[in-house]
């Protein structure tokens, strides 16, 4: 007695041959197909590559500049006047245990210009603070070119001035003595500082000594701002004690903020228009999905001899269904890996141009990947399984 007949299985290397029987004889319909899934691809993984080196980028600065600062500001009385921080605050604050600096700037009626020829009302949007002595170390700020502040030039008509404020005055340098007309009266500059980013408000600011600010420019001697460095691990507890320490009598009247927490609202702007780019990228995926599907379906019509032939001499619906799925997986997984190399040399290379560490998440890369099996899967299962619904009689008769 015979033992009954058993379909023959392909092996994987069989199966693989066979699916890229398509991909070989159609090579510029397969290429153009498998562009189109990783232009998809390829969008996707640059966004996310892009918005990774964005935020390595911005916890490097974070990292350098330290998230331990907090500010403290004068708020509104109970009534909406403008309150005012006590002559002593920042002795006050720097008596808290946790606390490692202090500095504090106050904010004069006055303007700096280039020239006293120049129209009071054209300020260019620059002030004049008074600083104290510690403010470069407390909130990181460097010094370009010249010198900042000492014990001896605080006393007098000396300036240093934020890099905003230096660019709109047309100062490149304190070489040679450069004067400015400062709360009318001429104050020469003696420093240029580099961008600040944890206190941008003194980029486009004139600092001057405390000293001289209250001698010679009606300054009040109250500070608008006092800026604090702690303990990392003590940042939330001093904060939750600042207002009272700063203005025991009326804490109500003080606000408290970490610069830091902009730079991480900014990034938190960024991931929402990353969002928006991803979903540029999945329709770009989505049309390239289409366009495979499309691809497989008119390689369906166009082979249905071959497919009638193998059928006659015994490949079974499977066979068929098994070649055209696998041809379709193939194809889109081509475009995904082509995709996901043009999305890493993008992030690369524009990473590279603004200065970024170049940084591609893993799991974009693999999702990537994957995204394009899916995306394959569905577009190939339509014609594999007409392509298997076929007889061999009807694919031989048709023309």
């Amino acid at each position: 007695m015979t033992a009954p007949l058993r379909p023959a299985r392909l092996s994987l290397r069989d199966l693989l041959r066979v699916g890229a029987i398509g991909l070989r004889t159609r090579r510029l319909r397969a290429f153009l197909s498998a562009l189109g899934i990783a232009i998809g691809i390829a969008a996707m993984v640059s966004v996310v590559g892009i918005s990774a080196s964005s935020q390595a980028e911005v916890e490097r600065r974070l990292a350098a500049l330290g998230t331990n600062l907090l500010t403290v500001a004068p708020g509104s009385t109970f009534f909406g006047e403008a309150a005012t921080l006590p002559d002593e605050a920042p002795d006050m604050i720097g008596r808290i245990k946790p606390v490692t600096a202090v500095a504090s700037t106050g904010r004069t009626s006055s303007r700096v210009y280039r020239s006293d020829r120049i129209p009071p009302a054209e300020t260019g949007g620059l002030g004049v603070r008074a600083a104290s002595l510690e403010l470069p170390g407390t909130v990181g700020a460097t010094v370009r070119s010249g010198t900042w502040l000492n014990e001896a030039t605080a006393r007098y008509p000396a300036v240093v001035l934020g890099s905003t404020a230096a660019r709109r005055l047309g100062i490149t340098s304190p070489d040679g003595g450069p004067q400015v007309w400062l709360g009318g009266q001429w104050f020469t500059v003696v420093g240029i500082l580099e961008t600040v980013p944890l206190a941008p408000e003194i980029d486009t600011s004139a600092l001057v000594g405390w000293a001289v600010a209250v001698e010679r420019l009606g300054f009040d001697g109250h500070p608008s701002t006092v800026y604090t460095r702690t303990r990392d691990d003590a940042v939330e507890a001093v904060r939750g004690v600042l207002a009272a320490t700063a203005n025991p009598k009326s804490p109500n009247e003080v606000k408290v903020s970490r610069p830091s927490d902009a730079l991480a609202a900014k990034e938190a702007t960024d991931d929402a228009f990353t969002g928006l780019l991803l979903g540029l990228g999945a329709v770009a995926l989505l049309v390239g999905g289409v366009g495979v599907a499309n691809t497989m379906v008119i390689s369906v019509l166009e082979r249905r001899a071959e497919i009638g032939l193998r059928r006659s001499l015994g490949a079974t619906r499977g066979h068929v269904r098994t070649q055209f799925l696998t041809e379709s997986l193939l194809l889109a997984a081509l475009g995904g890996c082509g995709g996901v190399l043009l999305g890493c040399l993008v992030t690369g290379g524009y990473a590279i141009m603004q200065d970024w560490p170049p940084t591609v998440p893993a799991w974009a890369l693999t999702g990537g990947v994957l995204a394009t099996v899916v995306i394959g899967g569905i577009a190939g299962l339509y014609p594999a399984v007409r392509a298997a619904r076929l007889s061999p009689t009807e694919a031989l008769a048709t023309p």
